[in-house]
């Protein structure tokens, strides 16, 4: 089995784009999931789990000079380019490293698109949220999305999932599931040269319950709101108090 960032990497990050369908139609739903938020006029954002933009890009052309951080530099490039001058300073990192690359007080941070469930453990989620909670002020918005792997449990031919299939390629995901995490098997057959090629790789996520992340934010002092998001996501929408 494969850590994440090696998953994506080697087998996920080349086809992500791809995988979307509709990238300008990925990236209006993340415009729509910023205008969403409530967000200050201006300031500094975090983009944790940037992937190749989806919320960096609406984050800096509305005003904020945005801090995007991804461990898959495939993805990262992608980012730089789509990004052409807007203000997005890219970078190959730990998510847990976040501070040290924020210069000056952020106002925002988000965390979409169910990069949560990729930490490895929950201890490591607990510690992200804790740097989340130091490096906000009063009134800092924190906002993720992330896949309820520990509230639903699919069952039998539900765990087949077909991504997306093309003429050239097709991609589909098994999920097998454990007591608190699930193992994530993507398997992408690629047609080269009229022949069909197969390649598999496999990954951990965390069965990660939303309404764990509302209360610990909670503790940590935060007003929370915890909704549902499209494509089975749930949602949550944290103001620093």
């Amino acid at each position: 089995m494969q850590s994440s960032e090696t998953h994506y990497s080697t087998h996920l990050g080349p086809v992500y784009s791809w995988m979307l369908g509709d990238v300008q139609a990925a990236f209006a739903r993340g415009a729509a999931e910023i205008d969403a938020l409530p967000l200050p006029a201006r300031g500094i954002a975090v983009d944790l789990g940037a992937g190749l933009g989806l919320h960096s890009l609406p984050l800096a052309e509305r005003g904020f000079d945005v801090v995007a951080l991804d461990n898959c530099q495939v993805l990262l490039d992608e980012l730089r380019a789509h990004a052409r001058s807007l203000p997005i300073a890219t970078h190959n990192a730990d998510l847990l490293q976040f501070r040290s690359f924020v210069t000056g007080q952020a106002q925002v941070i988000v965390c979409m698109g169910d990069t949560l469930t990729h930490l490895p453990t929950m201890e490591s989620v607990d510690a992200l949220l804790a740097g989340i909670a130091a490096a906000l002020p009063q009134g800092g918005v924190f906002a993720a999305t992330f896949r309820d792997y520990a509230g639903r449990k699919l069952e039998g031919e539900q765990r087949f999932i077909l991504v997306r299939a093309d003429e050239k390629r097709i991609l589909t995901c098994i999920l097998e599931y454990g007591d608190g995490q699930v193992t994530v098997h993507d398997l992408l057959n690629e047609k080269e040269r009229g022949q069909w090629r197969q390649k598999v790789s496999s990954y951990s996520k965390l069965r990660l319950a939303p309404q764990w992340v509302a209360a610990r934010l909670s503790e940590l002092g935060f007003s929370v709101q915890r909704d549902a998001a499209p494509s089975g996501m749930a949602r949550i929408v944290a103001t620093k108090t």
